[in-house]
């Protein structure tokens, strides 16, 4: 392990930054979906242009039951819904504006589809988030400072106090006007206090202080997530100017590989105390686009191809929101139910071979908190002695049995420490060999490698920031 200070970093620092209550609570939910439905939807686009008739918005078999059905299927914890994209239309009754539901057909002008999916979202036991695009293609004082300011707070305030508990709200930098349209310098400080005050315990996610957008649409994740990052990083204009600007199918599957260590010891190097808990979140869609295409029903990713996303985000230190968009008739379609109920069933037996994995656990100090690694609970960890120069965990199996993967998670309520592990396993005939390694852990680390039959395996923490404090070591074969 490392010394507190090193090459003119504070060690104890870095360790010990952690995160708020609510970033805990949102971290612990792992996977959530997102929800593109709305004025796009009806006219087959991505970006609308702004005062589409609010007419062409009437889907004839809005089913959000089927929705949350589909979703917890799939595993999922929450559900963030598009209340309004760039192209303005609402889809609840606005007092701010006539571009809304109330002046569509559908529910004879009466809707309100933000109230139907919180309420059947709760009835599901899944948290409810929402979107609201600042970018606003409709509203006449979009480009007029204080005057749209105004405007996004009041609609803002009435999705914060109207729809019950809210546990995010995501704010994106989107804006495809160009050199030559209308410019919008938004008050981000406003907006996060009014989020503040109306809900507390909601993370403010992508333009915003709470959760970190991954840097790309693609489900890319980094080798090395580090949740304890550089302040600047929090910065909105920052993340608008690597946004999507222009309607670019393409953007989705871009990944931008400039910024793939935000963490590490050199990347915070002299940044001093002006780092900060900023947790990443891996957002993609089932389909090639947000919202829902016909042409697309062919193109959704199968459940292994949605698991393998699950287990490189979640278990790389990452949350991950997976859109799944209703189709024009208010119904997710069929490939996208059958792709969640596939996805949901190998999660949960993912989770089952974790409950069930049988081993006898040693650990290289302070043994006798051995047993917090496999007791299930994410509130207790094991930590070694601050004189264990070689901090090690390792699971003994009852009979040789075969693995392909490492699961370990720090106790992330205390800092993200881990910095290098190594995994070795003795094979049957007694020789030990490297399964695999890797560099920081987070929130869960996934390390997987080819099958291979062990009598035991053992995690060696080869670096750190002070004492490593772990809260799980398992081996399963996934």
């Amino acid at each position: 392990m490392s010394n507190p200070t090193n090459d003119g970093i504070n060690l104890n620092y870095l360790a010990n930054v952690r995160p708020s209550s609510q970033q805990l609570v949102w971290q612990r939910m792992e996977m959530y979906a997102f929800i593109h439905f709305g004025m796009n939807t009806m006219t087959d686009r991505e970006w609308g242009l702004g005062h589409e008739d609010p007419a062409l918005f009437n889907p004839q078999n809005v089913d959000v039951e089927q929705w949350m059905d589909a979703l917890v299927a799939g595993g999922m914890t929450g559900v963030i819904l598009t209340c309004k994209h760039h192209d303005g239309f609402c889809l609840w009754p606005s007092r701010y504006t006539q571009h809304t539901v109330a002046a569509s057909p559908w529910r004879d002008g009466k809707g309100d589809l933000v109230r139907e999916v919180s309420e059947a979202a709760r009835r599901h036991g899944l948290k409810f988030g929402v979107y609201l695009s600042p970018w606003d293609r409709t509203e006449d004082s979009y480009g007029k400072g204080k005057a749209y300011d105004d405007f996004y707070v009041g609609q803002l305030t009435e999705l914060l106090t109207q729809y019950g508990p809210i546990f995010s709200v995501w704010l994106d930098g989107a804006n495809g006007e160009g050199k030559n349209g209308k410019t919008q310098y938004y008050d981000w400080d406003r907006y996060y206090n009014v989020i503040r005050s109306l809900q507390p315990n909601a993370v403010i996610s992508v333009c915003g202080p709470d959760v970190r957008w991954a840097g790309n649409e693609a489900g890319h994740v980094r080798d090395n997530e580090w949740s304890v990052v550089p302040r600047r990083l929090r910065s909105a204009e920052l993340t608008m100017e690597n946004s999507q600007q222009e309607d670019d199918a393409s953007f989705a599957s871009t990944v931008r590989s400039q910024d793939d260590d935000l963490g590490s010891r050199e990347a915070v190097s002299g940044y001093g105390d002006d780092v900060c808990w900023y947790p990443a979140e891996v957002d993609t869609s089932i389909r090639p686009g947000w919202f829902y295409h016909k042409y697309e029903d062919d193109k959704v990713m199968n459940a292994d191809q949605l698991f393998d996303l699950w287990l490189s985000a979640v278990g790389g230190n990452s949350s991950l929101l997976l859109n799944i968009p209703p189709s024009p008739e208010g119904l997710f379609a069929e490939p996208d139910v059958e792709s969640l109920k596939g996805l949901g069933s190998r999660i949960n037996e993912f989770r089952k071979a974790l409950a069930s994995a049988c081993c006898e656990v040693k650990t290289s100090s302070a043994n006798e908190a051995a047993m917090r690694l496999i007791d299930g609970n994410q509130d207790t960890y094991w930590s070694p002695s601050t004189d264990d120069v070689a901090p090690a965990v390792t699971l003994t199996f009852p009979q040789l049995t075969t693995i392909n993967a490492v699961v370990v998670e720090e106790a992330i309520e205390c800092g993200q420490r881990i910095e290098h592990m190594r995994v070795t396993g003795v094979l049957s005939d007694g020789t030990e060999c490297v399964l695999g390694q890797s560099g920081t852990v987070g929130y869960r680390r996934i390390l997987r490698f080819d099958d291979v039959e062990v009598s035991s395996v053992t995690l060696h923490v080869d670096d750190s920031r002070l004492t490593p404090m772990i809260s799980r070591a398992a081996a399963v074969r996934i």
